[in-house]
C-alpha cells in the first residue's frame, strides 16, 4: 500500500499533499474506531493484517500471533487459530490498544489474502452477526486462494476456496465485505464471492472514499441468518432460469436491512389455455430463518393474483421498480454464472418491456435509473462476448456484484410482497 495519491488542498494558497494507501487505511480505521467507541462501546473489534505472513493482533492488548510458511496452506490449522484466539474485549476497553496497533502498521512483502480471510472469518464466527471487512490493494499471491497467475491459467482451487469460505461464513451468520483500491487488479470476481454469499458489500475505493465505505460496511446489521425462501405457484407454472416446476427453493443466507428479493415465473405452454380461463392464480411464499437470538422462525404469505388476457392492461399495471430490480439482479446472476447470452436476451426483453410501460405511465426518474442499469449490464455482457477468454475486470465485477444486490430507488420498504409475471 505504498502507492501515493495527490490530495488537493481546500485552500488555494496551500501546496498539494500526498497520501499513501496505507496512510488512508490508517486514517479510515482510526475514524471507524472513534465512531464505534462513541456509538457502540460494547462492540468487539479485532485486527488481522496480511503480507507474506498473517498477523493476528486481536484487540491489540496481547502478543500478536504470526502465521507463515506451511501454515498459510493448511485450511484446518488456520481455522483453528482463528477459533481459538482470545475473545476480544469490547472497544470501550481496547480502544487505546487498537489505536496504537493501527499507527504501527507497515506494508511490505506478498499478499496472503486468503489465509487472512479464513482466520478472520473463524474469529468472527463465534458471534452471530459479526462482520469482516477485507481491504486489499493487491492480488492474493501466497497461501490458500492465491491467484498470481493470469486469469485463464490460475489454479482452479482458488474459486473453490473462496466459495467454501463464503459458505462457512454465511452458515455462521458472518457478513464479509470486500474492498479493493482503484488502479489495482485483485481478481475481484473471485474474492467478491465472500461478500456476495454472505450479504456483504463489494466496492473499489480510493484514499478519499475508503473511510466512508468502511463506515457503511460497519452499519450493515444482520436481521436474520440461514434465510430460505420457498415459493409455491399453481401446478403448470415454472420459474425461468431457476426451476422447471412450480416449487422454487432459494437459499438466501444472511439478510440485512433493505435487501430485496425478486422472483420470475411463467406458464408452461400446455397449461396456458387453462390458466386463461381462471380469474386468479394462487401463490404462497414460505420464509424460514433464524433470528439474531437464535430463534427459528417460519413466515407464510399466501396471495391470489389476478389473470388478464390484455397485454395492454398488464403492462400498464406493472411496477417499474420491481421490474428494474429484478432485471438487474437476474442478469447479474446469469453473467456471474457465465450465461452471458441468456443475460443479453433478458436485457433486450426488459428494454422492450420498460419502453411499453413508459408509453402508458411515464416516470422519468425511474426510467432514467433503471434504464442506466440495463445499459450498464448490456455493455458488460457485450464486452464479455467479444472474447470468449475474457474475464471480468475488477471494475466490471464490482458493478455486477452490486447489481446482484440492487434495490429499488429510495429503498422504500414494501408492506406486501411484489411479484411480477413475465
Amino acid at each position: 500500500m505504498s502507492v501515493t495519491s495527490e490530495v488537493t488542498p481546500g485552500n488555494a494558497m496551500r501546496s498539494a499533499t500526498y497520501v499513501s494507501r496505507l496512510q488512508s487505511i490508517q486514517d479510515a480505521l482510526q475514524r471507524a474506531l472513534s465512531s464505534l467507541l462513541k456509538t457502540s462501546p460494547h462492540r468487539r473489534v479485532a485486527i488481522v493484517t496480511f503480507n507474506d505472513e498473517v498477523v493476528v493482533y486481536g484487540d491489540g492488548s496481547g502478543v500478536p500471533v504470526s502465521l507463515r510458511d506451511w501454515a498459510l496452506v493448511d485450511y484446518d490449522y488456520l481455522r483453528q487459530q482463528g477459533q481459538q484466539y482470545n475473545t476480544p474485549h469490547c472497544i470501550a476497553e481496547s480502544y487505546q490498544h487498537l489505536s496504537r496497533r493501527v499507527k504501527e502498521l507497515r506494508e511490505h512483502g506478498a499478499t496472503a489474502l486468503g489465509p487472512a480471510a479464513l482466520v478472520s472469518v473463524a474469529m468472527a464466527s463465534r458471534f452471530v452477526g459479526s462482520k469482516v471487512i477485507l481491504c486489499t490493494d493487491g492480488r492474493a499471491n501466497i497461501g490458500l486462494g492465491e491467484m498470481e497467475s493470469p486469469a485463464p491459467f490460475s489454479s482452479p482451487q482458488s474459486p473453490y476456496f473462496y466459495r467454501q469460505l463464503a459458505n462457512e461464513a454465511a452458515n455462521k451468520g458472518v457478513i464479509v465485505s470486500v474492498m479493493t483500491f482503484e488502479g489495482t487488479d485483485c481478481r475481484l470476481a473471485e474474492v467478491g464471492l465472500l461478500a456476495d454469499q454472505t450479504g456483504g458489500r463489494v466496492n473499489i475505493v480510493n484514499i478519499g472514499t475508503v473511510a466512508t465505505e468502511i463506515q457503511s460496511a460497519l452499519a450493515d446489521n444482520i436481521l436474520a441468518t440461514g434465510v430460505t425462501a420457498t415459493l409455491l405457484a399453481a401446478d403448470g407454472m415454472y420459474f425461468p432460469y431457476e426451476e422447471c416446476n412450480h416449487c422454487l427453493v432459494r437459499d438466501i443466507g444472511n439478510v440485512t436491512e433493505g435487501v430485496e428479493i425478486t422472483f420470475q415465473f411463467a406458464c408452461k405452454p400446455d397449461s396456458t389455455e387453462s390458466f386463461m380461463r381462471r380469474d386468479r392464480l394462487p401463490f404462497q411464499l414460505q420464509l424460514s430463518f433464524t433470528t439474531r437470538d437464535q430463534q427459528k422462525v417460519t413466515r407464510i404469505i399466501t396471495e391470489q393474483r389476478r389473470v388478464t388476457t390484455s397485454s395492454w392492461v398488464w403492462a400498464g399495471s406493472l411496477n417499474m421498480s420491481v421490474l428494474g430490480v429484478h432485471c438487474a439482479q437476474l442478469c447479474a446472476r446469469l453473467t456471474m454464472k457465465g450465461r452471458v447470452h441468456e443475460a443479453q436476451r433478458q436485457l433486450r426483453a426488459q428494454q422492450d418491456l420498460l419502453k411499453d410501460i413508459s408509453e402508458q405511465r411515464s416516470n422519468p426518474k425511474e426510467e432514467s435509473i433503471y434504464g442506466n442499469w440495463i445499459n450498464t449490464m448490456t455493455t458488460i455482457c457485450d464486452d464479455l462476448t467479444t472474447d470468449s477468454q475474457l474475464a471480468l475486470s475488477d471494475e466490471a465485477a464490482k458493478v455486477v456484484y452490486q447489481m446482484k444486490r440492487a434495490s429499488s430507488v429510495g429503498q422504500r420498504r414494501r408492506k406486501q410482497t411484489d411479484m411480477v409475471a413475465l
